[in-house]
């Protein structure tokens, strides 16, 4: 019975999987596959090899390839570089503020990205709070910061860094605290500590945070669009105009694979290099670590000075972008992109909350997340139950294919499923935003469940157990109700996952379907009133208040933790 028990609850989110992420992704390969763009034409034609030659014979899609993976590159070495001190700062917080700590990482993560690149915005434009500083300091302004390659850099690297923190911070966690007495014991500073301890053994965390930041900043296309002006050009970008503008879903779909290859490429060779720096990971010998003399000097002086300049950016770029669209919202000013305070008004909350304008997108924006996020939890249980209980073959790999949709490109997803519902037109578009929806949330889901399910008291189940207690009241009164701190949990996660989701939503919604993200990224993209700050203060007020309500029943430090 327990043989086929773990295959039988990892079943349901596997064929969920099958359906809304794989079968999208072989159809992104067959439309890449067609000779000519037809958007009314059969899903299976005579494959042909036209597009891509098309893409790589044409020095602009080169080019654009190009820029991509230096943007990506550029924002995944910022992030280890600011990331690497906040994730420090977080293992060595005391055991009584480490919860409070983290939630200065899972804000800015459950915040909508449009919302984050709004707040970049009026920290870099020419009356921005960056030049309002230099202006007081009497030094030259930099008027030119927005609509370059490094504002986009810059606001893919606040969107994405908490990736980096969080995959170090478990790595960092899990170091015994007992290698450090050591290290200390043989005289070592904190800083040759850092460099010969904690910095090699945190070697895995670092190679899956680069490995997710590039992934997921090469393929991004919502901060690039608003923080780029159209003067940035990068894949996803090209692939939303392609599938939505020009009707080319071929094309869209040959650049989405391209990418998606040079982004495995890059993992792949990624992966290879800092295994080359951790033999012992593979049962081989580590040598030991001789830095040069005037370069532990150099680190001792500089170190202490470095690390708390890199931690204060860090927390400055998470935090002061939401601080100033929550200032922003209360500002008189007749554009969103406006900087400077010209007075206090409330004018725009008024708007929001009496005019009516946005209902219909924040209704549709509830009703989707309620949904996905209550399917996603019915998919999820068994599964944790699967990984946490019930140990069978293959396993790591099918935690793999579940962990996947976090590593392949969602704009990928988005142009599959597109084609998909045109094809099975008899589907409502709901439910396609449903499906990709749970697809999106379900690592993070089953990550929080299955951490959960592994905190059980089984002493308890036995307990009730030997005074007669049947399967169905032993779920009921004792495994339940020891879940429901995961529970809640992980439907909040999920829910402000789902709720602030831009970048598959774009090519799935309908004029009659719009999320309230993707209007207010649809009108950033023109001209954008102020009621998207106050819309976006009260999303940031709201996510706050659930993750404070989280924090009353799971510690937020514990939620990532291995």
């Amino acid at each position: 019975m327990n043989k086929w028990m773990g295959p039988a609850l990892a079943a349901p989110v596997t064929l969920w999987l099958l359906l809304a992420f794989a079968a999208p992704m072989i159809v992104v390969l067959l439309l890449s596959m067609h000779a000519v763009p037809d958007p009314f034409g059969p899903l299976f034609q005579p494959p042909s090899l036209a597009q891509f030659k098309l893409v790589l014979g044409d020095t602009f899609y080169l080019g654009v390839i190009l820029e991509t993976v230096l943007l990506g590159a550029a924002v995944t070495v910022i992030s280890a570089l600011l990331g690497y001190p906040l994730a420090f700062w977080l293992t060595r917080m005391p055991g009584k503020w480490r919860a409070l700590a983290f939630g200065v990482i899972l804000i800015p993560l459950l915040t909508n990205v449009v919302v984050r690149s709004l707040g970049i915005m009026l920290l870099l434009s020419p009356d921005g709070l960056i030049n309002v500083a230099l202006d007081f300091f009497g030094l030259p302004q930099a008027r030119t910061m927005l609509f370059t390659h490094g504002a986009v850099a810059v606001g893919l690297a606040q969107v994405f860094m908490p990736f980096m923190v969080l995959a170090l911070y478990d790595t960092m966690q899990s170091t015994s605290p007992r290698v450090h007495e050591a290290a200390q014991s043989l005289g070592a500073s904190p800083v040759t500590r850092f460099l010969t301890v904690d910095l090699p053994l945190s070697l895995p965390g670092l190679r899956a945070g680069i490995i997710m930041v590039f992934l997921m900043s090469t393929t991004a296309y919502v901060s690039a669009t608003l923080l780029g002006g159209k003067k940035v050009w990068t894949i996803g970008m090209l692939v939303l105009q392609e599938a939505i503008s020009n009707l080319n879903a071929p094309m869209a779909s040959a650049l989405a694979l391209t990418m998606t290859i040079v982004g495995l490429a890059f993992a792949a060779l990624c992966t290879l290099a800092i295994n080359r720096l951790m033999p012992w990971s593979n049962g081989g010998r580590s040598r030991p670590i001789a830095l040069p003399r005037w370069f532990v000097l150099l680190a001792e002086i500089t170190g202490p000075v470095l690390s708390r300049l890199l931690l204060a950016a860090s927390l400055s770029l998470l935090l002061l972008p939401l601080a100033l669209v929550c200032i922003q919202s209360f500002n008189d000013v007749p554009l969103a992109t406006a900087a400077g305070f010209r007075g206090f008004t409330l004018k725009w909350y008024e708007a929001v909350l009496f005019g009516g304008n946005y209902t219909a997108a924040f209704m549709v924006s509830v009703k989707l997340a309620v949904v996905a996020t209550l399917v996603a939890m019915v998919l999820a249980l068994p599964a944790a139950f699967a990984l946490a209980r019930y140990p069978f073959r293959g396993r790591t790999a099918l935690m793999a294919f579940w962990l996947l949709p976090l590593s392949l490109p969602h704009i990928a997803v988005g142009v599959g499923m597109l084609k998909l519902l045109q094809v099975y037109y008899v589907i409502p578009p709901f439910l396609g935003l449903v499906a990709i929806h749970v697809v999106v949330m379900l690592p993070f889901v089953i990550t929080l469940l299955t951490a959960s399910v592994l905190q059980l008291d089984r002493a308890q189940e036995e307990a009730a157990s030997s005074l007669g207690a049947g399967p169905v009241r032993k779920l009921l009164l004792i495994i339940l109700p020891g879940l429901a701190p995961g529970f809640f949990a992980a439907g909040i996660v999920g829910f402000l996952m789902s709720f602030g989701e831009v970048t598959v939503t774009s090519f799935l919604t309908t004029a009659r379907m719009t999320t309230l993200p993707v209007r207010i990224y649809s009108e950033a993209t023109f001209a954008l009133e102020p009621t998207a700050h106050a819309i976006s203060a009260i999303l940031i007020v709201v996510t706050i208040a659930t993750l404070a309500i989280v924090g009353r029943l799971v510690r937020l430090d514990r939620l990532y933790a291995r």
